[in-house]
């Protein structure tokens, strides 16, 4: 896309000022000081939690105080070595060697001195290295924004029309692909019943997302059998202890079958964040019958839960992207957080719901970068 010209006016700077100006407009993209900070900040603080993985906090809470600097930076500047191939790690490693003979001097008798100046050469080394990182980022970024746009067919981008209810959601991935999964269907073609579903596969990036591209093709061919619920949820953890690894790749999930006719929903919680039914004096319901996520135990049983919804009623269908939100002070939104937004509500449609309830979790999160996918979807019980 096209960086737009910084407007310029007529009676402005001098001609070099403007260009100045320009410069600055393409290389911020016309971001504000305190934005962009907060975008460096957020940047510094996910990259810190990145390397901090491989640091063994353990091992240097146990040396003298004094020495703890010196091995924090040794095992930081390893956890950020490891991560390139080999090649760059001999590149990087020749430009610092560069740098640290760029500054001692030599004299040799009164008149003479040697100079050794290699930062030239160390900083495009340096420059070399960032190229090719950033070369692999962009072909890697190129790859992902493919795999979004495959997912992002799997989902509804519409809710359904839905006689006495109303419906929104709303998806944000960690990174460019997901592993939660949301959906709201007919199963059937007398369109009597409507399946509304929200599941979060275990893990993050691609192989969640690969692992949920398969639920979702699975849970729309089971379901149009038209078999109950609860013979759909056993199928589909068959399914999942099928591709599982053992347990380690489970989906906890909530599905629930709406019959328009009666308003009452028939649900099974597979592990799940249970899902919150709002009724119109502000108390709250958990949904939470059912039983183990998918995937864990082959031969589990599940239960299935009924509510009766009302006009005015909304429930609340997320994963737990949302209540493990945290700030900058490493302070996790919650459940009690989340409950209070809910029982606040005002009375209005799904859609401002949803937008309200989410600017409640930015505004706590503010500047600090997502840490897991964020998924919601509200479904309104209307006159």
């Amino acid at each position: 896309m096209p960086i737009p010209e910084a407007p310029v006016s007529k009676i402005g700077p001098r001609p070099r000022f403007a260009k100045t100006r320009h410069f600055w407009y393409r290389l911020s993209e016309g971001r504000q000081i305190d934005v962009l900070w907060g975008q460096f900040t957020a940047d510094a603080r996910a990259s810190y939690g990145f390397y901090d993985k491989d640091v063994d906090w353990d091992e240097i809470r146990a040396r003298p105080r004094w020495r703890r600097p010196f091995h924090v930076a040794k095992q930081f500047f390893w956890a950020l070595i490891l991560k390139l191939s080999p090649a760059r790690r001999v590149l990087l490693f020749a430009s610092l060697v560069l740098l640290l003979l760029s500054g001692p001097k030599i004299h040799t008798g009164e008149y003479f001195t040697f100079d050794f100046n290699f930062e030239m050469a160390a900083a495009a080394l340096l420059l070399f290295l960032l190229s090719l990182e950033l070369a692999d980022k962009v072909t890697m970024k190129r790859d992902l924004e493919i795999a979004r746009e495959i997912q992002s067919w799997l989902v509804p981008s519409l809710p359904p029309k839905v006689a006495g209810a109303d419906i929104a959601f709303a998806t944000r991935p960690q990174n460019s692909v997901a592993g939660d999964y949301f959906d709201a269907f007919y199963p059937g073609a007398k369109r009597e019943k409507l399946l509304v579903v929200i599941a979060d596969v275990a893990g993050k990036s691609i192989p969640a997302a690969l692992l949920m591209a398969t639920l979702q093709a699975s849970l729309r061919t089971i379901a149009a059998e038209g078999v109950p619920l609860r013979d759909v949820v056993h199928r589909l953890n068959q399914y999942a202890c099928a591709h599982s690894l053992d347990g380690r790749r489970f989906t906890t999930a909530v599905l629930a079958e709406y019959d328009l006719a009666t308003r009452r929903m028939t649900y099974v919680n597979a592990g799940h964040n249970p899902p919150i039914l709002r009724r119109p004096d502000g108390t709250l319901e958990k949904l939470e019958v059912g039983g183990l996520p998918l995937g864990i135990e082959e031969n589990t049983s599940f239960e299935t839960g009924e509510v009766q919804l009302a006009p005015g009623d909304a429930l609340i269908l997320y994963t737990d992207g949302v209540v493990e939100a945290f700030n900058e002070r490493n302070e996790e939104f919650g459940n009690e957080r989340w409950c209070t937004a809910i029982r606040g509500l005002p009375e209005i449609n799904a859609e401002e719901t949803l937008r309200s309830l989410m600017r409640q979790v930015d505004g706590f999160v503010g500047a600090t970068r997502q840490s897991d996918d964020i998924t919601c979807l509200i479904f309104r019980s209307v006159q």
